[in-house]
């Protein structure tokens, strides 16, 4: 993981790790899931390995969570045509959960999922420097009950959208993700296919890495096309998917969830596709950035290769959320960031978490300090992955500026936390 936004392409053991890092209801399918907890065939144990735990969410409810498998009947699948006729989708729904009539606890990730994530092909050795096999990411098991009912005191559920950074799956933020579920909002988290290191379907089929065919590029113009399509692909996902809430909403959950308000938020691609798809889609009112990019270049971002959001800027509020490596989680030190706040209509605000870098954002912030500890360390050193934050502060802080954001944006909620620096959180330094 690199110590600012940018974009690195080397060989296939070596992820693509950027900065950026519709439907009608008849025309499409969902189906829950049945490959949670399963081990697909052949998939390699490391059982013995270390492991790590997530922390209990915060907030007043339990949390249940729905997988889903959608299909987009209307688009042809962009990565892999010879593998799927049309794009395949998972998606989960984390969302408040009625006390004491919980399924059971949900895996951080499938068993054959975790195998391949912690492989020589996964995206802990390729976006973390994990030793292939030096953890079992299996034994990791989130505080979401599978398919629990929705707690009714909840009442309508603002829905908030997730998505990863390129590599990543829709799982590697389960922290954040069902911290906020606790609080009242339904959360979806998206998987890209083929372009996550691994996904995986119903009946336990493994969706691996496509978007490169043969080698990654070098040319710079190459590099730039590929980043514009994974950005297009990773819009045209997420606005699929909100064409298929109002159904899922219906057939469901019962009418509890409001897409009138809606928000998204991401880290590193997954952030720029967040304000991108702002920029595309109006239903989105309102986005955390954590990290990303804004622009399409292979390497430190330069503006010279602009997202349209980037050079629009927005009518509706965005937060920045920076990483402290070099100083690049200042917008003024980000080009593209500095276009978006030079041409952003909207309310935004920039804050960068004090000793932090790139994967602080994610579940590597909590998990990866306890895997060191048992000796599976990240080749280039723990500071080097997750910098030297405490792993509780640094969860502590993402979690109460995302929460008080989307409170703030899509309940009218304000506890002030926005407003300047805090003595809450002083390793949160606002940029003005």
């Amino acid at each position: 993981m690199t110590a600012v936004p940018r974009t690195r392409i080397h060989d296939r053991r070596q992820v693509l790790v950027t900065g950026l890092a519709a439907s009608a209801l008849l025309a499409t399918s969902a189906v829950p899931s049945a490959a949670a907890g399963r081990r697909g065939a052949g998939a390699p144990s490391a059982k013995g390995a270390p492991t790590a735990r997530l922390p209990r969410p915060t907030g007043p409810y339990d949390v249940g969570c729905t997988a889903l498998r959608l299909v987009d009947r209307t688009r042809p699948e962009p990565w892999a045509p010879d593998a799927s006729p049309y794009r395949e989708l998972m998606v989960s729904v984390h969302y408040p959960a009625a006390p004491g009539r919980a399924g059971r606890r949900v895996p951080h990730m499938t068993a054959a999922a975790a195998a391949h994530f912690g492989g020589p092909e996964g995206a802990a050795a390729m976006n973390l420097g994990m030793a292939p096999g030096s953890a079992d990411w299996a034994a990791t098991v989130g505080h979401a009950h599978r398919d629990a009912p929705v707690d009714p005191r909840a009442g309508r559920l603002p829905v908030v959208l997730y998505s990863a950074g390129l590599g990543d799956p829709r799982t590697w933020n389960t922290a954040l993700v069902d911290d906020l579920a606790s609080h009242g909002y339904a959360v979806v988290t998206v998987d890209h296919t083929y372009e996550a290191t691994e996904v995986e379907f119903p009946g336990g089929r493994l969706a691996t890495m496509r978007i490169f065919d043969g080698a990654p590029p070098t040319d710079p113009d190459a590099v730039s096309a590929l980043l514009r399509k994974v950005v297009a692909v990773r819009v045209a996902d997420t606005r699929f998917v909100l064409d298929r809430l109002p159904g899922l909403n219906r057939t469901l959950f019962g009418g509890v969830l409001d897409p009138g308000r809606t928000g998204m938020f991401g880290h590193s691609a997954g952030g720029f596709t967040a304000a991108q798809t702002m920029h595309d889609d109006p239903r989105v009112l309102a986005g955390v950035n954590m990290d990303g990019q804004m622009d399409y270049v292979g390497g430190e971002p330069d503006g010279s290769r602009l997202s349209t959001v980037a050079r629009d800027g927005l009518d509706r509020p965005l937060l920045l959320m920076g990483t402290d490596g070099e100083g690049s989680g200042d917008y003024r030190k980000q080009p593209s960031w500095a276009a978006f706040w030079r041409n952003t209509r909207g309310w935004k605000a920039n804050v960068t978490l004090t000793g932090s870098r790139h994967a602080s954002y994610t579940d590597a912030q909590l998990l990866l300090p306890q895997l060191a500890r048992q000796g599976a360390e990240p080749a280039g050193g723990l500071a080097e992955t997750v910098g030297t934050v405490r792993p509780d502060r640094a969860a502590a802080a993402s979690r109460a500026y995302v929460t008080s954001f989307f409170d703030r944006r899509l309940r009218g909620h304000d506890d002030g936390l926005l407003d300047g620096p805090s003595d809450r959180f002083p390793e949160m330094v606002f940029s003005r």
